[in-house]
């Protein structure tokens, strides 16, 4: 999951596009027949489902004082963040080769 706030992009739109984003923020959700408001057991449902389309497998890894100081001070979600992390590495040979 990637989040993203209003400073990450403000920058790329236009004063005009900021302001409907922003008053799109402001306005009530309108629940009908085609998106209903989530019930509690709706939502169970929908996190049950999600975890069994997950891809990702577990492992354990041992890693340098370094690289887990380094991971850790993004926070929350860290390891998603080494996750991602390595996928690109391993897109890079000649990173990947140096490593070696």
């Amino acid at each position: 999951m990637v989040k993203i706030s209003m400073n990450d992009i403000g920058r790329e739109l236009s004063p005009e596009e900021l302001k409907e984003i922003e008053l799109a923020a402001r306005k009530e959700p309108v629940f009908d027949e085609d998106s209903p408001e989530m019930t509690a057991a709706m939502l169970k449902e929908f996190k049950h489902q999600k975890q069994l389309q997950r891809t990702k497998k577990t492992a354990s890894i041992r890693l340098s004082q370094k690289a887990q100081d380094f991971s850790k001070s993004y926070g929350k979600g860290y390891t998603s963040f080494l996750s991602r992390l390595i996928d690109a590495a391993l897109d890079d040979e000649a990173l990947v080769r140096k490593c070696y």
